[in-house]
C-alpha cells in the first residue's frame, strides 16, 4: 500500500485557471488537468528561478518529490502545447501557506516590510502630478490621485 500524499504548501493561486489554444472552440478541446501543486512547482522553479531544494522547503516536500511533481507538470504542459489541448489548473493535495508574522506585521506594513503599495509610502499628504503636462495639485484625503483629472490637459493624474 503506497504512503498517503502529504499536503503541499501553495503560496499563491493562479490568476487564471484555464488556458486554451486560440481559434479552437472549447467544446472541441481535450483538457489536461494541472494540479495546484504542479502549478506551484513550475511557478517557483521555472518562473521565479528558486532552486529545487529551496522550492521543496517552501512547499514542505522533499527535493525528490518536488522533482517528480515538476516532471509531471512539464509533461502535461508540453502535451498541451504540442497537441493543442486546454490546460485546467485545479485540485491536488495542498494547503495555502500562511504568511509569517515578521518585520512589522503588526504595524500594517505586510510580509517582508514592503507594505501594500510595494514599498511606496502613499499615506495622507503629498502631491498629485500629471504625467503629461507635469501640473501638480495637493493630494486630498479620500480622493486617490489616479481618479483625479488634470485641470489643464484632462488626463488622469498619478501620485507625485
Amino acid at each position: 500500500m503506497p504512503r498517503p500524499i502529504r499536503c503541499r504548501r501553495i503560496w499563491r493561486k493562479p490568476r487564471a485557471n484555464y488556458f486554451k489554444p486560440a481559434g479552437i472552440r472549447t467544446v472541441d478541446l481535450e483538457e489536461i488537468v494541472l494540479a495546484l501543486d504542479e502549478y506551484e512547482a513550475i511557478r517557483l522553479v521555472d518562473f521565479e528561478e528558486v532552486g529545487q531544494i529551496k522550492a521543496a522547503q517552501k512547499m514542505k516536500v522533499s527535493q525528490p518529490t518536488l522533482s517528480r511533481i515538476l516532471k509531471s507538470a512539464r509533461k502535461k504542459m508540453s502535451d498541451a502545447i504540442i497537441n493543442g489541448k486546454a490546460i485546467k489548473i485545479k485540485g491536488g493535495e495542498y494547503k495555502m501557506a500562511q504568511p509569517k508574522r515578521s518585520l512589522g506585521m503588526r504595524k500594517g506594513i505586510g510580509v517582508g516590510g514592503h507594505g501594500r503599495m510595494g514599498g511606496v509610502s502613499a499615506g495622507p499628504g503629498g502631491i498629485c502630478k500629471c504625467p503629461n503636462c507635469g501640473y501638480e495639485l495637493s493630494q486630498v484625503r479620500g480622493q486617490p490621485c489616479n481618479k483625479r483629472k488634470c485641470p489643464k490637459c484632462k488626463s488622469l493624474m498619478t501620485r507625485g
